[in-house]
């Protein structure tokens, strides 16, 4: 059974979670506090993880941050205030999968949560890339690498956006597009969350990978233009 664990540390908003959760079939566990959901999604013990970033003893940026040098598989969605959309962005920097503004509606944290289950189980029985520019992304291994060198790690999001671009090399995707196309669902009031994926992408690609499209969305950078690894300063 799919186990999620569930660090809030709203009683209300935690129990609420885990009864819907395990009447959609989930196996549930809580942790109320930074430290005990960062030393129960360590176990390894966990598919998914539904993490509020106000949790007390350890914030829940910080419980990120040190999951991802642990388990960088691990699925987690962030669950954040509706107005703090700096948490919203250090979260996702930090390699949050998704996120969820409070209040949510539960029906939309479940379809989040399957939505990452199904990514994580999905993966192609024959290994296939798409290459581009100089860019080579391996569907199988999510991974991808610039003008032959070594191979770049990419986040859920990150590769899902980058798989969207570069298989419409031609094609303008507004942000509602590629949050619909590239992610499964379209977002309530943050568009501008693809910005931030567009970012990181083009640290780790090059500037040129991703060309914005000023008052339309963003499209793959021309394949006759190559894109130039970010070499990491010493």
């Amino acid at each position: 059974m799919t186990r999620i664990l569930i660090a809030e540390d709203e009683p209300g908003v935690a129990r609420a979670v885990d009864y819907g959760l395990r009447k959609s079939g989930y196996d549930t566990t809580i942790a109320s506090d930074g430290v005990r959901a960062l030393e129960q999604a360590s176990s390894g013990r966990f598919d998914l993880v539904v993490l509020d970033v106000g949790l007390p003893k350890m914030s829940g940026l910080t419980v990120l941050q040190m999951l991802r040098s642990v388990n960088p598989s691990l699925r987690i969605i962030l669950c954040t205030a509706r107005d703090s959309v700096e948490d919203t962005v250090a979260g996702l920097e930090q390699g949050a999968d998704d996120y969820l503004a409070k209040p949510f509606r539960f029906e939309e944290l479940l379809a989040r949560v399957r939505s990452q289950l199904r990514q994580r189980s999905s993966g192609g029985q024959s290994h296939s890339t798409v290459v581009d520019g100089g860019v080579e992304l391996d569907l199988m291994a999510r991974t991808a690498k610039v003008d032959g060198g070594p191979a770049l790690k990419l986040s859920t999001r990150e590769f899902a956006l980058l798989k969207e671009l570069m298989e419409h090399p031609q094609q303008v995707l507004t942000r509602d597009q590629l949050i619909e196309r590239a992610w499964g669902y379209s977002a309530e009031y943050a568009s501008n969350v693809v910005d931030v994926y567009v970012r990181q992408l083009r640290r780790k690609l090059g500037p040129e990978c991703i060309v914005t499209v000023r008052g339309a969305g963003y499209r793959w950078g021309d394949s006759r233009t190559t894109c130039y690894r970010m070499k990491k300063s010493s």
